[in-house]
């Protein structure tokens, strides 16, 4: 078990999806945060085929995840779910870290990191 990011059984299947629908089911799922939003912090994901040296690399519901040495420290703790509804579905992030965010919900701040707040 890793201390950084718990993915949901829920998101592990919509992201094994998303991997086999683009082709990229030996991929590995980066998660990480940058600077930005109105907030000043903004959550990534996306896919990758190699890892850089300073990423922690470890094993969810079966996908291989890389997380920077940078965000480990932001995403201690985070649970990424993916919930369906009557709009649509979507992934959602609770990060324990995370003191305020914005009204949208993809932005947000840490007690210890402010990130580069943008205009929304």
């Amino acid at each position: 078990m890793n201390d950084f990011v718990l993915i949901t059984e829920a998101a592990a299947y919509q992201i094994k999806d998303m991997m086999k629908e683009n082709g990229e089911e030996q991929a590995f799922l980066r998660v990480g945060v940058k600077g930005g939003g109105c907030s000043g912090l903004s959550y990534g994901m996306g896919f990758e085929q190699e890892p850089n040296d300073d990423d922690t690399q470890f094993e969810v519901h079966g996908i291989k995840v890389l997380v920077d040495k940078e965000s480990s420290l932001i995403l201690k703790g985070t649970k990424i779910d993916f919930k369906e509804s009557l709009m649509g579905g979507g992934f959602t992030i609770d990060n324990p870290n995370a003191i305020a965010s914005c009204g949208c919900g993809s932005s947000f701040r840490t007690a210890s990191n402010t990130g580069t707040p943008e205009e929304c």
